[in-house]
């Protein structure tokens, strides 16, 4: 079974492209984690040139936190030509439930094949209900155990995998389910570090075949990141700091012994 120190070592020896169509707040965080990681980030959204930069690229992210029509076009085109193209992508459904704009948006991007959804509990819940699935609804505070099932349930319709993260972060592809338990709760008071998590996803899926191992190494190496980051940082302010240097410096060792991820 590969491990994610296999993930690590190759993604460092490929350096996958990363294209990224994410939102303002995201953008520096994900490119600088990326880079950390030992990806290359790439940050293009104009409706002109997205498709190019597909076909050029590794992998595809797709984060839906800050909305507009023009972008939502690019985002359109760009998975579509992902999906022509084979390439692997994420969608970040961020916020959705909250309106019924961002909600036709996450639906109509969910119905477009992605490699991999990840989201919060609140996110997959409300996905899950404007994607068509069995949901009870949506709450912003509920632990992300509580939408495991309906993870299964929503990896099934959309035939991809799902990826819900919280204290506990859970992986499944609608039959296998994965657990990963790494990760700081000072985490939580850092902006984007959710968005940057898709971004390593997405590169972890251009060098690891499985998208369900792939998702779930990317997330213990963020998640072995920030309890690193969070030994050495007194608040959130210099957790942001050591946690582009926990990915810069974390090596196969540290990742064996630390990645806490069980089926």
């Amino acid at each position: 079974m590969p491990t994610p120190a296999d993930t690590l070592a190759r993604l460092r020896a490929a350096a996958p492209l990363v294209h990224n169509i994410t939102n303002y707040v995201a953008m520096d965080v994900s490119a600088n984690a990326l880079l950390a990681v030992g990806a290359s980030p790439l940050m293009a959204h104009a409706l002109e040139e997205v498709a190019d930069i597909v076909r050029i690229a590794s992998a595809l992210a797709v984060n839906i936190g800050t909305l507009e029509p023009a972008w939502v076009d690019a985002m359109q085109l760009a998975v579509d030509e992902a999906v022509r193209a084979g390439k692997p992508w994420v969608l970040d459904p961020v916020g959705v439930g909250a309106t019924p704009y961002r909600n036709a948006t996450a639906a109509a991007l969910a119905r477009r094949r992605p490699t991999v959804v990840r989201g919060n509990a609140s996110e997959i819940l409300a996905l899950a209900g404007v994607a068509g699935a069995a949901t009870k609804g949506v709450d912003s505070t509920r632990a992300s155990s509580d939408a495991k099932e309906t993870a299964r349930t929503l990896a099934r319709e959309l035939g991809c995998v799902v990826a819900v993260t919280g204290a506990v972060d859970y992986v499944t592809d609608g039959t296998r389910t994965v657990a990963i338990a790494n990760g700081h709760v000072m985490m939580t008071r850092v902006t984007a570090l959710g968005c940057a998590t898709t971004a390593i996803v997405a590169a972890c899926l251009a060098v690891t075949r499985d998208p369900v191992d792939a998702t779930a190494h990317a997330l213990a190496i963020m998640g072995v990141a920030g309890e690193m980051a969070a030994e050495q940082a007194v608040g959130p302010g210099t957790l942001r700091l050591h946690l582009m240097d926990a990915l810069y410096q974390l090596d196969d060792a540290t990742l064996r012994a630390r990645a806490r991820i069980s089926e």
